[in-house]
């Protein structure tokens, strides 16, 4: 083999290399069987659904706790029970996507909590309903929507699609009980 050949087929190995570092670069998980697994973007995918049902069974246990309007204390309730439900789906599917989960909320659902810790009465209970309530289940809803449109992974598409009609429901629920607040 002379030079040029022996430069062209390193040209080449390299190119390939560079594809492959480029692919597993793009994977960020193995499943089970030790096969490549989710794309980074799905990963975090699931991530965000786990993060918003931390957040709401939180909210929501605080909620049942400090509030004194039957309504809200049934609403919250539902928040604990639901997002619970839709956590322990979301651990399932992360467990066999080798997917690490956040434990607690975010930064964002942690400064929330702190201010609603800090209010009380129908104080509490507006601020409770429209932010927990209705702007998180806004932006939940909008995310779980994107997520089924555009996820790759067929397990996050389903898990998706399956949480969606529910948090659409506490979507509408929160924006009925923030209306008969005001």
């Amino acid at each position: 083999m002379n030079a040029r050949h022996l430069l062209a087929a390193t040209a080449v190995l390299a190119t390939g290399i560079a594809a492959a570092q480029f692919a597993l670069a793009q994977t960020t998980t193995q499943d089970k069987s030790g096969a490549p697994g989710m794309s980074k973007s799905d990963a975090n995918r699931l991530i965000a659904i786990a993060q918003a049902n931390l957040a709401e069974v939180a909210a929501g246990k605080m909620a049942s706790e400090k509030s004194n309007n039957p309504d809200v204390k049934a609403f919250a309730q539902m928040m604990v029970d639901d997002h619970s439900k839709g956590l322990e789906e979301t651990k399932k599917v992360a467990a066999a996507k080798n997917v690490t989960l956040p434990a607690e909320p975010d930064a964002a659902h942690k400064k929330m909590a702190a201010h609603l810790g800090t209010l009380s009465g129908p104080a509490f209970d507006k601020e409770y309903v429209s932010k927990a309530g209705v702007a998180d289940h806004i932006k939940v809803h909008a995310a779980l929507k994107d997520d089924i449109a555009n996820a790759h992974d067929a397990d996050v598409k389903a898990l998706a699609s399956k949480l969606e009609p529910t948090v659409a429901h506490h979507e509408e629920m929160a924006k009925k009980l923030n209306s008969a607040m005001k």
